[in-house]
């Protein structure tokens, strides 16, 4: 079978055996992946990874050891728990310190013709929901992630700043919940995008609104976005940061300190939410879609992909 390698920095394609499908584990053949930052990532260097990338994918179900999976169209989460620690009995698996994490950590990725995830991390798609959009479920639930962990009062005002595509789907996530929104970006082409939505934009100056907001989002995946977020702040407020970054980010803790910031890091969410709103049609997610590429064109995908101002592409 057809795979991506990711390599000291390069894209190639590696012909492998079919996976071995492990007990209680699902073999899944890929309908689409999404390409996104954390890929892009992975291939500068981000966990020295070496392997096959990918962790936005709708599939088909091919083999389960459950007869009701088979045939079925899934996304799946991507964290791979042992289900035994201290973490999992809580239910947070996503923080399992013994977990493998779907094309990150210690298990192969979806960017190939078939892949394997156990089947308890796996969510069917209604038949209402279309492949293209549904590849948006896992960076959908990482914006929704916020609303689970920052008691937001109803109708906040928050800023979120970077309009690439995990910005554009975290203002679309909050704004559909009902949160006052004001986002800010370089990329009025993109800021579109949410504006049709009904998100207020606003082109990021040189010189942001500074103590603002009680509520701020960073996901610029710029090592300035969070020291501009802080500057963006009030005091006791709350800075959301959503950027993953290879390397080392500088960090000037006096203003944090002084005006009682709140920092929380967001990562992976729940798939429930983002299937809801995607299966209602809240979130217009065919607008950022840039490309669509064969798996077999992979190199030309992640070029296409890591081009300054690109949305999502997606691998067939």
């Amino acid at each position: 079978m057809l795979a991506v390698h990711l390599e000291n920095g390069s894209v190639s394609l590696r012909d492998r055996p079919l996976p071995h499908r492990p007990k209680g584990h699902a073999l899944i053949r890929l309908l689409c992946g999404g390409i996104c930052n954390t890929d892009l990532e992975l291939q500068r260097g981000y966990y020295g990874f070496s392997g096959t990338p990918g962790h936005e994918f709708v599939g088909e179900v091919v083999a389960a050891d459950s007869p009701a999976w088979i045939g079925r169209r899934v996304v799946g989460e991507i964290n791979l728990a042992c289900g035994s620690c201290d973490w999992c009995r809580r239910s947070l698996g996503r923080h399992c310190p013994g977990r493998s994490v779907l094309g990150i950590v210690k298990h192969p990725g979806a960017f190939s013709e078939y892949f394997t995830l156990p089947e308890r991390n796996l969510h069917a798609l209604p038949d209402t929901l279309p492949t293209e959009c549904a590849v948006f479920v896992e960076p959908l639930a990482a914006a929704c992630e916020i609303l689970d962990q920052v008691p937001l009062p109803c109708a906040a005002e928050v800023a979120v700043l970077g309009d690439g595509k995990l910005g554009l789907l975290i203002a679309l996530a909050l704004h559909a919940y009902g949160h006052r929104i004001r986002q800010f970006g370089r990329h009025p082409e993109k800021l579109a995008i949410a504006r049709r939505a009904g998100v207020d934009t606003q082109p990021i100056g040189a010189a942001p609104p500074e103590m603002a907001f009680d509520w701020v989002v960073d996901a610029t995946g710029a090592p300035e976005g969070f020291r501009q977020a802080v500057r963006m702040t009030r005091p006791r407020g709350t800075v959301i940061l959503k950027s993953t970054m290879h390397g080392l980010v500088g960090v000037d803790t006096a203003p944090v300190i002084v005006n009682e910031i709140t920092l929380v890091g967001s990562r992976c969410g729940r798939f429930e939410p983002a299937l809801d709103l995607l299966n209602r049609g809240l979130i217009p997610v065919e607008e950022m879609i840039a490309d669509r590429l064969p798996l077999s064109d992979a190199p030309r995908a992640f070029a296409r992909a890591a081009q300054k101002g690109a949305l999502k592409v997606l691998l067939t």
